[in-house]
């Protein structure tokens, strides 16, 4: 695209800036000062600027420094700015921020915001690889909302106070007018696997005032929902599986009242996050990790590889993929007494700007930055 050629173009190399990758795309690490940083999500402004938000500390998920924070690429710009954080609970772990902006310019922000881990010392169990004192289930959704787009934020409110509340994709306006926001509720599975979880969704008919929920049935273990509206009604919401089996996909004809239970699409889950998006073509494009581990949907399943990350696109409303390309491969390390070195690119995130161009985002080496990637939808399709 002409945009992307312009883009880059324009890259001189200096650090921190969006540089040209050499295979048709434009990339950029973050700048962060912490330690661990993770769940990125992004929204392009009403004014053409991109935010990225995600989690950020100096120890590890789940503990009390964990905070949500935001950096900024304005329009027409190269750079990114430092992250800032835009949340402030200092005994609660704040996660999975995720932006939505109102009609009228408003911008809202909802993350989570659960009571910290209890242990001190052992980060996961070995027999399962989850972490041991994850408190997931005292979770709420928390929302601020900006009037200068994001450069100052207004006071902390819950959204929904429900133990467990937990979201990862943002509010989506269908045709109607309706708002509609995908949740799940995180339940404790034993002592330490997380796998009861059940989705739904949040419906407002005036734009926020109030809200009904409505259960997706059969979605235990079907998690991080994906709302895609195709026609007046219709829509689909696809899923991270508990089972690091496959995504899967649920289907509403009434404006997301009632859904169909979640069914396996073709594309694998390895129990990490995906995003679903509908492109200005028509196409269904996600992001997610090309890898499984099972193939049991009863099972839950928590496997270490979360890479490569891909990109797939469907023209039939999500039941086939003719177009699958590796936006990360990996570090490639084969064989089990090497696999250790394989790091981490996990959670993507994509977003098409309205000038056509696509954004990705993911936890880039083992959640040291955030990685920003700029392509075409021609670029998936060659």
């Amino acid at each position: 695209m002409n945009e992307l050629a312009e883009l880059m173009k324009q890259s001189r190399g200096e650090a921190g800036l969006l540089l040209p990758s050499g295979k048709g795309t434009a990339e950029a690490l973050l700048p962060t000062p912490h330690i661990v940083n993770h769940a990125p999500s992004m929204i392009e402004l009403q004014n053409g600027d991109l935010l990225m938000v995600w989690f950020a500390g100096d120890t590890e998920e789940g503990r009390s420094d964990i905070r949500i924070v935001m950096s900024r690429l304005p329009k027409g710009g190269l750079r990114w700015s430092d992250p800032v954080p835009i949340s402030d609970d200092p005994v609660r772990s704040e996660q999975n921020p995720v932006l939505f902006q109102m009609k009228d310019g408003r911008l809202l922000l909802l993350h989570t915001a659960q009571a910290p881990r209890e242990d001190k010392k052992e980060r996961y169990n070995p027999a399962t690889n989850v972490d041991a004192a994850t408190r997931q289930e005292t979770s709420e959704i928390r929302s601020r909302v900006s009037e200068d787009n994001g450069h100052t934020w207004g006071p902390t409110q819950v959204f929904s106070g429900t133990p467990g509340s937990f979201c990862r994709a943002p509010i989506e306006v269908l045709s109607n007018g309706d708002w509609i926001f995908p949740m799940w509720i995180s339940r404790r599975d034993g002592q330490t696997v997380f796998g009861n979880d059940t989705s739904l969704v949040r419906i407002s008919a005036d734009e926020g005032r109030t809200w009904t929920e409505y259960p997706i049935p059969g979605s235990r273990g079907r998690v991080h929902p994906n709302i895609i509206e195709w026609g007046e009604g219709r829509l689909s919401a696809f899923f991270r599986s508990r089972s690091a089996d496959w995504i899967y996909v649920s289907r509403s004809a009434d404006y997301g009242r009632t859904w169909s239970e979640p069914e396996r699409t073709t594309l694998p889950n390895n129990n990490a996050s995906i995003r679903a998006i509908k492109l200005q073509s028509g196409r269904l494009a996600v992001i997610y990790n090309h890898f499984q581990a099972g193939d049991d949907p009863n099972a839950t399943v928590w496997p270490k590889t979360r890479y490569p990350v891909s990109i797939a696109l469907s023209e039939d409303e999500g039941r086939t993929w003719p177009y699958i390309r590796q936006l990360e491969q990996g570090d490639g390390f084969a064989g089990e007494a090497n696999r250790h070195h394989n790091r981490t690119y996990e959670y993507p995130w994509i977003l098409q700007a309205r000038d056509g161009l696509l954004h990705a985002a993911y936890a880039y080496g083992n959640r040291g930055s955030m990685k920003h990637v700029v392509l075409s939808e021609e670029w998936i399709i060659g």
